[in-house]
């Protein structure tokens, strides 16, 4: 997609929580835990649509050097049918290291 084309939302999506938006209080929580090097072995987010669930999933991501293999990234709107629960639980029994 060339540059003229690329959608707002992707376009203009923060890559670091200094640029986040009005989720002060996420931004404090998840920059906590990396400085007190807390962190836990698998998140949720969640929230109604253009909140920055992903967003601030995958700068988290980032921050704590995760890299793609390691990282399990789920549209629970779209997979909520009892085969993709039956293959998240599975992913989740997978040891971190």
């Amino acid at each position: 997609m060339s540059e003229n084309n690329t959608v707002l939302y992707r376009k203009y999506r923060p890559s670091a929580f200094a640029e986040v938006r009005d989720q002060d209080h996420i931004v404090t929580v998840l920059e906590g835990a990396i400085k007190k090097k807390t962190i836990p072995h698998a998140l949720l987010f969640c929230g109604g649509r253009g909140t920055g669930k992903t967003t601030l999933a995958r700068i988290f991501a980032q921050e704590i050097g995760t890299s793609s293999v390691d990282l399990y990234e789920i549209d629970a709107a779209s997979n909520r049918g009892i085969d993709d629960i039956r293959e998240l639980k599975e992913a989740v029994h997978t040891l971190p290291y």
